[in-house]
């Protein structure tokens, strides 16, 4: 599902007038016949709807809820990446000291990255909340009213999963939220924003078809298996975290078996191949976000992204942001295949063209190579899909959850199947110059050999190991960090005790560090702050 910019205007502007806590649209009265009455009516004009629901889950920035203020970009390797120690900042020390500030724990209530977190989650749940407030009234197709309300319900427990890592408990909404509000709203417990999280993912799972009855145009949409695996996610992240609402291991066991068995994924062959364009919405993926290049520059209209044009070489089109540590590095088994298609280095052909690393954008010697493309048209709207959930995770959960609960067979089983994988990958494309082609790693006998005869921390440790090599640069490790107690740990002291002077360290698991809420919200609404802000 590439959604384009003609279908993206058409959805901007039919919920345009709809956004929450704007009096000045509020006022207007409907453009042409489309209300929110009758905007259910027409199959076309409510997967408009939903479409513009997805739009804002790929904005990379733009005007504050759609219609005010404009807000910086945020990605979640600004937070899943760099907060971790499996990437440093990047570029040149001066650039972007928002992401320095998210780094260093030095984060000002003012940041403008973690604004456009908040500002544009909400964004995304009062699309959300126009749909699953409207959608059961209309006249569309009973199986179309299912599915879309399925999206809807699932992206709205995706914009709220964001927001409860990164912040804790915020305010519940699911009416639209007006001017006279102000004053009157309230934060929620984690806890109750977790529960309300898992009753939209449950909903969504009920209502969503399996991935395999979509229709070729339809892929990228959200399915059964993705609410099932998010549920697994955000169940797993509680375990580790606030776990008032008293989950068990079993739990993540079940729904990631209900994904696994439902037959509609498997491991990509070649794990080289897994960001390319060939790997987009491939067996593997249970949910990405989708991108088209277009001739934009930043801003929510656009179809592109401004992912890959933050972290690509400045040799190349590139910021030079988001650098692989040698931490990271390090990790990675002899020979791994894996390594590579992460790591960019001095000297290496990437893409066919040699590549520079120059020491005065680069704070590592390192870049990411799961990001680089040919540079687009534009370079603010690249086509890449954001992968956000891939199969792999599917098994290192249920492995992990195996693990938990003592039955260590299975749990090495399924780590053995994405070592499996890792061992057959090529080396990534274009590793040549002047070409693109996938050479053969030429993986020598013995590499990534079978765990074998593992049980409790050390069977755990295993399972971690293969998350990170796994997943490297791919926006999990600072929550997998946190949700297994090792986040200050691997902080430098200084860093470490600022990071605990903003998290949560009674009633939890775990300590849970936290950004601050932007402060225009904490004025105007009346919502408390954050520890230590």
């Amino acid at each position: 599902m590439k959604t384009y910019s003609t279908a993206r205007m058409l959805a901007f502007a039919a919920l345009l007038g709809m956004a929450p806590g704007c009096k000045s649209f509020l006022d207007k009265d409907p453009l042409g016949t489309v209300t929110q009455v009758n905007l259910f009516n027409d199959a076309t004009n409510a997967v408009q709807a939903v479409n513009a629901v997805y739009d804002v889950a790929g904005w990379d920035q733009g005007p504050k809820f759609g219609v005010g203020d404009f807000v910086t970009v945020h990605f979640e390797w600004m937070f899943g990446d760099i907060l971790s120690d499996d990437a440093e900042k990047g570029s040149s020390p001066t650039d972007f000291g928002a992401v320095a500030e998210i780094k260093n724990w030095s984060v000002p209530t003012t940041n403008l990255i973690v604004a456009s977190l908040w500002t544009h989650s909400f964004t995304g749940i009062a699309r959300a909340n126009t749909v699953i407030n409207n959608i059961d009234a209309g006249t569309i197709d009973a199986t179309l009213k299912s599915r879309l309300k399925g999206e809807a319900l699932f992206l709205r427990a995706y914009f709220y999963f964001n927001l409860v890592k990164t912040f804790g408990g915020v305010p519940l909404f699911e009416q639209a939220v007006l001017p006279t509000d102000a004053g009157n709203v309230k934060r929620s417990t984690i806890a109750e924003t977790y529960a309300f999280i898992e009753k939209d993912l449950k909903a969504a799972a009920a209502l969503l078809p399996e991935k395999g009855a979509l229709a070729s145009s339809d892929l990228g949409r959200a399915t059964k298996g993705a609410a099932n695996g998010y549920l697994a996610r955000v169940i797993m992240y509680q375990l580790g975290t606030d776990n008032t609402n008293n989950h068990t291991w079993q739990e993540v066991y079940d729904l990631t078996n209900t994904v696994i068995t439902s037959a509609q994924y498997s491991l990509y062959p070649n794990y080289a191949a897994i960001h390319q364009d060939i790997g987009e919405n491939s067996s593997e993926s249970v949910f990405e976000i989708q991108f088209a290049a277009s001739n934009d520059s930043y801003g929510p209209i656009s179809t592109g992204t401004a992912n890959n044009v933050f972290q690509n070489n400045r040799a190349t089109f590139g910021y030079g942001f988001n650098n692989p540590t040698q931490s990271l590095y390090s990790e990675f088994e002899a020979n791994d295949p894996r390594r590579e298609v992460t790591f960019i280095k001095n000297g290496d052909v990437v893409l066919g063209v040699t590549n520079t690393v120059d020491p005065g954008f680069n704070a590592t010697g390192y870049l990411s190579r799961k990001v680089a493309i040919a540079a687009p048209p534009a370079p603010q709207s690249a086509s890449q899909n954001v992968r956000k959930m891939r199969y792999a995770d599917i098994l290192l959960m249920k492995a992990e959850a195996a693990a938990q609960l003592g039955r260590n067979s299975e749990a090495i089983t399924l780590v053995n199947q994405v070592r499996a994988r890792a061992r057959l990958s090529t080396r990534p494309p274009g590793t040549t110059v002047g070409s693109t082609a996938y050479a053969p790693a030429n993986v020598p006998a013995g590499t990534l050999p079978d765990i074998t005869g593992l049980s409790g921390s050390a069977l755990l440790t295993a399972i971690w190991h293969e998350r990170r090599v796994e997943f490297g640069e791919e926006s999990l490790r600072y929550w997998d960090l946190v949700r297994t107690g090792r986040y200050f740990s691997s902080l430098p002291a200084d860093v470490a005790t600022r990071a605990r002077t903003h998290s949560i360290t009674t009633g939890v698991v775990n300590p849970i560090p936290l950004l601050p809420i932007e402060l225009q919200d904490v004025q105007t609404w009346g919502i408390a702050q954050n520890p230590g802000y």
